[in-house]
C-alpha cells in the first residue's frame, strides 16, 4: 500500500474541509445521500471534477483577481458556475422549440466569465485523458472551444444578426448536436408520466416507483401551501388557463442512489397541464437548491441582499442564461428554506461523450459548445440598470478579449492541462481517504 505523502495529507485534509462546508448538514440530515454522492464522486476523475464545483472554486478564490482579460466587468457577469462538459442538452423552450444547450444552473452565480471556461475545459481534458489522447490533441480540442468561443463573443457583440448567430435546434445543428436533439424529439410525454403515474379511476396518481415517498396529510398541506406561494411568482401571461394548474396529486421523491432509505429530498406535484387530455398531464419538481459555490467567494453584500433565498437566486440566474426559458420554472418557500420549482421535461437528452472517440470529431463538438457558451454568457445581461449585470456581457468580454486576442486559446490549453491533473491527484486522495475509512459519514 502506498505510502501517503505529506503534501497528500494536507491536500487531503483541505478537500474533507472544503466538501463539509459545501454539503453543509447533509452528512446529518440524509447520510445516505452523503454517501452516494462521494461513492459517485469517487467513480472517476472526471466525476469527482463534475461532483467537486466547490473545491474547483476554493481553488481559484483569489486567483483570477486582476487576472488575464478580467476587470471590472468581465469579473461580474452572470456564470452558469458548473460548466462542465457533462452540462449540455436539450430542453423544450417556452417557445416550444427543441433547443440544445447548457443545463443545471443550481450554481449560477455573478463572478469571472472565465470560470465557466475553466471548468469546462478541465473536463474535456479529463475526457480526452481517459480516451488516452495525447496532450497535443488535447490542445487541439480545447483550442477550437476557445476559438469558436470568441468568434461567437464577437459576432454577438458587434450586432449580428439573429439569424446569422442562430441557436441550435433541429434546422441549425449538426453531427452529435442533431443527434441529441432527434433523441429528445422522439420522446415523449406519454413516455414520461408512464414513468412516474398510473391511471386510476380515469384520473393520473403518481406510482410508488422512482423513489416515491408517500406524504402524511400535515407535508401535503404544506407542500400545496407552497404551492400556492409559487403560483404567485411566475409570468402573469402564462396564468392565463387557471384549470393548467389544478393539482391532481403531490409525491416526495429521494436523493437518486439512496435505494429505498431516506427522507424526501424534493416534492413532485402532478397538475391537468394544457387540457383535460390525460397524456398532457404535467410534473412540476420542488427542490432545494444549495448555496452556490462560486458565492462563497464573491465578496458582495448588495448582491446577496438581491436574493430571498437560494430557489429565487437559482430561478433568477437560470431566467438571465436563458432565453426562452421554462415557463414553469418559479421559486417558493417551504419549511423556511427556498426552493426552486420546475418543470420534470419529457425532453430532455444529454450530449453522450463515451460515442466520440475521433479526436476531429470531439474537437468540432467543442467548438460548437464553445459557440453554445458564448451564446449563454451573452443572454445574461440587462442593460436596464435594474440587474446586478448593467451591461452588455458580450460587449465587455469582446473588448478584453481583443485586448489579448493570442493569448486567449493558450491560456486555456495550459489550465486544460493543470486542472486535469489537480483533479486527477485530487480523485487519488479522495479515493485513498475513502477506503482508509478517514471520511466522516462514510
Amino acid at each position: 500500500m502506498p505510502v501517503p505523502q505529506p503534501d497528500d495529507e494536507r491536500r487531503g485534509e483541505e478537500i474533507l474541509a472544503v466538501l463539509h462546508t459545501a454539503f453543509g448538514r447533509l452528512p446529518a440530515t440524509d447520510p445516505d445521500a452523503y454517501r452516494a454522492r462521494l461513492r459517485g464522486m469517487a467513480g472517476s476523475a472526471l466525476a469527482f471534477h463534475s461532483g467537486a464545483a466547490c473545491l474547483f472554486h476554493h481553488d481559484l478564490a483569489g486567483e483570477e483577481r486582476g487576472g488575464p482579460y478580467l476587470d471590472e466587468r468581465t469579473s461580474r457577469v452572470w456564470t452558469h458556475g458548473d460548466l462542465h462538459a457533462g452540462r449540455f442538452g436539450t430542453r423544450m423552450d417556452s417557445t416550444g422549440r427543441l433547443v440544445f444547450g447548457a443545463t443545471g444552473f443550481d450554481e449560477a452565480y455573478v463572478g469571472p466569465f472565465t470560470r465557466d471556461l475553466r471548468r469546462f475545459v478541465t473536463s474535456v481534458a479529463l475526457i480526452c485523458w481517459s480516451k488516452a489522447l495525447s496532450d497535443a490533441w488535447i490542445g487541439e480540442v480545447v483550442r477550437a472551444y476557445a476559438d469558436a468561443y470568441r468568434e461567437r463573443v464577437h459576432a454577438l457583440a458587434t450586432g449580428a444578426k439573429s439569424d446569422e448567430v442562430p441557436p441550435f435546434t433541429l434546422d441549425t445543428a449538426e453531427g452529435p448536436l442533431l443527434g441529441v436533439l432527434r433523441r429528445a424529439r422522439a420522446l415523449t410525454r406519454t413516455g414520461l408520466l408512464d414513468s412516474l403515474t398510473e391511471v386510476r379511476d380515469f384520473e393520473r396518481r403518481f406510482t410508488s416507483a422512482a423513489g416515491a415517498v408517500e406524504l402524511d396529510a400535515a407535508t401535503r398541506y404544506k407542500v400545496l401551501a407552497a404551492f400556492d406561494g409559487y403560483l404567485e411568482t411566475l409570468p402573469e401571461w402564462y396564468l392565463t388557463r387557471p384549470d393548467s394548474y389544478r393539482v391532481k396529486d403531490v409525491v416526495g421523491r429521494r436523493a437518486p442512489g439512496t435505494g429505498g432509505s431516506g427522507p424526501a429530498a424534493s416534492y413532485d406535484i402532478l397538475l391537468e397541464g394544457g387540457s383535460d387530455a390525460l397524456e398532457n398531464d404535467v410534473v412540476i419538481r420542488v427542490e432545494r437548491p444549495g448555496t452556490p459555490a462560486l458565492s462563497r467567494h464573491v465578496a458582495d453584500a448588495e448582491l446577496r441582499d438581491r436574493f430571498e433565498h437560494e430557489g429565487h437566486r437559482a430561478v433568477v440566474s437560470q431566467r438571465a442564461l436563458q432565453t426562452h426559458t421554462d415557463p414553469w420554472l418559479g421559486w417558493t418557500e417551504l419549511d423556511g428554506t427556498g426552493r426552486r420549482v420546475s418543470e420534470v421535461s419529457p425532453y430532455e437528452a444529454v450530449l453522450d461523450w463515451d460515442a466520440l472517440d475521433d479526436p476531429e470529431e470531439m474537437a468540432e463538438v467543442a467548438a460548437d459548445l464553445g459557440r453554445a457558451t458564448a451564446a449563454l454568457h451573452a443572454a445574461a445581461d440587462d442593460p436596464s440598470g435594474d440587474s446586478p449585470v448593467p451591461f452588455a456581457t458580450e460587449r465587455a468580454i469582446d473588448a478584453a478579449l481583443a485586448a489579448d486576442e493570442e493569448g486567449f486559446a493558450p491560456l486555456l490549453v495550459d489550465f486544460a492541462h493543470e486542472g486535469a491533473a489537480r483533479a486527477r491527484a485530487d480523485h487519488r486522495i479522495l479515493v485513498g481517504l475513502l477506503r482508509e475509512g478517514r471520511v466522516p459519514g462514510v
